[in-house]
């Protein structure tokens, strides 16, 4: 999908606001912020108020005779009182006694008398707590906040205001150029269904002339990079009206009701731009389910989802201010918000198919210089499950690569080895493999690409590579579908099983020994025989029955799966023997291919082994007819 800078233009048109609506002073954070000054305040008058109590009072003439005894190591006198220290000892606390008395006017013979006896003492007129207070503590942090404001202004847009609580809602422009329809390839039906959003922001009073209301919330979910960002700008861009945009996690602080005072204050102001559009960004990280799994909470999230419910389910549908949200986790949502009156509409944006990667690369395409031999369509059959951000990647990368080698075009070639990039990491031309290491990796290479050219159902080789990769492969097999798939059949699993047990099968019938390279291709063919048996019911022992329930999230690939097991350990042993049965099946059909094929196998394996890289036409000249389909 295109990605391009978004300034939305729009209607600026105030709305009247009745003050009966409008937040409470006492619910801004700015007046928390007050209330912890004074906190701050009261709770140093009290310590001094303890620490006064703490002194011992003794009359004026008491303290006269311990002046006298020379029982006062130091003394503080001000208009109001004397406080100081004794000699003597607290048998308590071990330190000297502190003690207070309110003296007679100042006079020179009571100087004389404290100079006599040794007494350190000194004068202070007029001094109070406050002003200690003040000169000790307000003045010194009023000066270091000072100085870190004038910081934080000069910061430009790393400024976040006063400890990190300002404002961030997005408010992009009118003026600069807008994302439309036209700059998202493919996904006709989801324009489809955001066209009918644009047309109620145009014109609500179509919709309200037959009875009905705009929708208040639209909700696109989908998986990562499918551009549901994109789309809520281009939506923005279609209606020509404010945008406001605002993560959900943005909503969250370390202070209690912040977060459900910027709720407040963005739908505040997107009444008074109305009509417009609100969009969250993954609005999972304040719209999950309360109380999941958990006993208490999370107060914050939850107090700012429930201001996010009361101003869904409050304003005017009328106004023209419409909401929506993006997000790859819905699953965890709160029931409460995908109810009817508040996200009305759900959109997936799920992955594109063939036809939409090649309108997606065509139109990054229209930005790069490209070689004649360059065949968009190709690439999007070598992209299958591929994403918009993953095929911007391809490109990015591919110019990279032309830029490399100091080529003024982008070829054919730039756009395969940024596939393999992608797909398999970097190459690692520095990893030198031993000979006996390269000739083991050919034979595995070739015994995958073999078998999957023999068994029925196999898609195409493409290329065949023993290039190291960066991130541990040390060569691959890509083939690519004849057609997008959305379902297989059993024949087509168990050739997928066989096509990942042919290289192990290869280094077994050739070399004599299986290697270590085979542990990622097992794992898979391990991975789809317990799909077939547990989850889609294809054993004919235990029948059209799902055994185990699976927690995972939908558009995620999280490792984290939480499986839970609904069945004996009489069934489980069940299980694991047909798991083993179809993983041995493919095994030996994938040895029965490379025995009947020997030669074209060892032809294929020191071809590889010379060049490194072998293209799908290589790879059927050399195998031929050999296996039959």
């Amino acid at each position: 999908m295109a990605k391009s800078e978004f300034h939305a233009g729009g209607d600026n048109s105030r709305i009247e606001i009745n003050k009966s609506s409008k937040t409470p002073f006492w619910q801004y954070p700015q007046f928390n912020l007050i209330l912890y000054l004074l906190f701050i305040l009261l709770s140093f008058h009290f310590w001094e108020q303890a620490q006064e109590a703490r002194r011992l009072e003794i009359p004026y003439s008491e303290f006269l005779q311990h002046v006298e005894k020379q029982e006062v190591a130091e003394a503080v006198v001000t208009d109001k009182a004397i406080v100081g220290t004794l000699t003597e000892t607290d048998p308590q606390t071990g330190q000297p006694k502190r003690f207070i008395t309110v003296p007679l006017l100042w006079n020179q013979e009571l100087a004389d008398k404290l100079a006599a006896n040794g007494v350190r003492y000194t004068v202070r007129v007029g001094e109070n707590w406050l002003s200690k207070f003040f000169f000790n503590w307000v003045l010194p942090f009023g000066i270091l906040f000072l100085v870190w404001g004038w910081i934080a202004r000069n910061m430009g847009p790393l400024n976040k205001g006063f400890l990190n609580i300002g404002n961030r809602i997005h408010v992009h422009p009118e003026e600069g150029p807008k994302v439309t329809f036209d700059d998202v390839a493919g996904y006709e039906d989801v324009k489809q269904e955001l066209r009918e959003t644009v047309d109620f922001l145009k014109d609500p009073q179509r919709i309200r002339e037959l009875g009905g209301r705009a929708p208040k919330g639209v909700l696109l979910v989908g998986p990562p990079g499918t551009g549901k960002t994109l789309f809520a700008r281009a939506v923005a861009g279609e209606a020509g009206v404010p945008f406001f945009n605002i993560s959900g996690s943005e909503f969250i602080e370390m202070f209690v009701g912040v977060g459900a005072a910027r709720v407040r204050e963005l739908f505040e102001q997107a009444r008074t731009k109305a009509p417009c559009i609100i969009f969250i960004d993954e609005i999972d990280a304040i719209g999950r389910s309360r109380g999941a799994g958990m006993v208490g909470g999370h107060d914050e999230r939850e107090q700012t989802l429930n201001q996010l419910l009361t101003e869904m389910d409050g304003f005017d549908s009328s106004t023209g201010v419409v909401v929506m949200a993006a997000t790859n986790r819905p699953e965890i949502l709160d029931q409460a918000l995908l109810r009817s009156g508040r996200f009305d509409r759900r959109i997936l944006v799920d992955k594109p198919d063939l036809a939409a990667r090649e309108g997606i690369l065509r139109l990054y395409a229209n930005r790069m210089k490209l070689a004649a031999d360059v065949d968009l369509r190709l690439v999007a059959q070598q992209t299958p499950g591929f994403v918009g951000a993953d095929l911007e990647n391809i490109c990015n990368e591919a110019a990279i690569f032309a830029l490399r080698d100091d080529r003024h075009q982008v070829e054919m070639r730039d756009f395969e080895a940024a596939i393999d990039r992608v797909i398999a990491g970097p190459e690692a031309r520095s990893r030198m493999l031993s000979p006996e290491e390269k000739r083991r990796v050919a034979v595995h290479e070739s015994g995958h690409a073999l078998v999957a050219v023999a068994v029925p159902t196999g898609d195409p080789v493409h290329r065949v590579t023993i290039i190291p990769r960066a991130i541990g492969a040390l060569g691959f097999t890509l083939q690519l579908p004849v057609e997008e798939k959305r379902l297989s059949t059993p024949q087509e699993m168990r050739d997928q099983i066989a096509i990942l047990l042919g290289g192990r099968a290869a280094e077994q019938l050739v070399l004599g020994e299986i290697s270590s390279g085979a542990s990622n291709d097992l794992e898979k063919a391990t991975e789809i025989a317990r799909t077939m048996v547990a989850r889609l019911g294809m054993s004919e022992k235990l029948g059209p029955v799902v055994w185990g329930r699976q927690q995972q999230l939908q558009y995620l690939n999280s490792a984290q799966t939480v499986e839970e097991r609904n069945f004996s350990e009489a069934t489980a042993q069940i299980i694991d023997a047909e798991v083993r049965a179809l993983v041995e099946e493919g095994e030996q059909r994938a040895r029965e291919i490379l025995q009947r094929c020997r030669e074209r196998l060892d032809a294929l394996a020191a071809e590889l082994e010379e060049k490194e890289n072998l293209d799908g036409e290589e790879v059927k000249r050399i195998i031929g007819d050999c296996a039959g389909r």
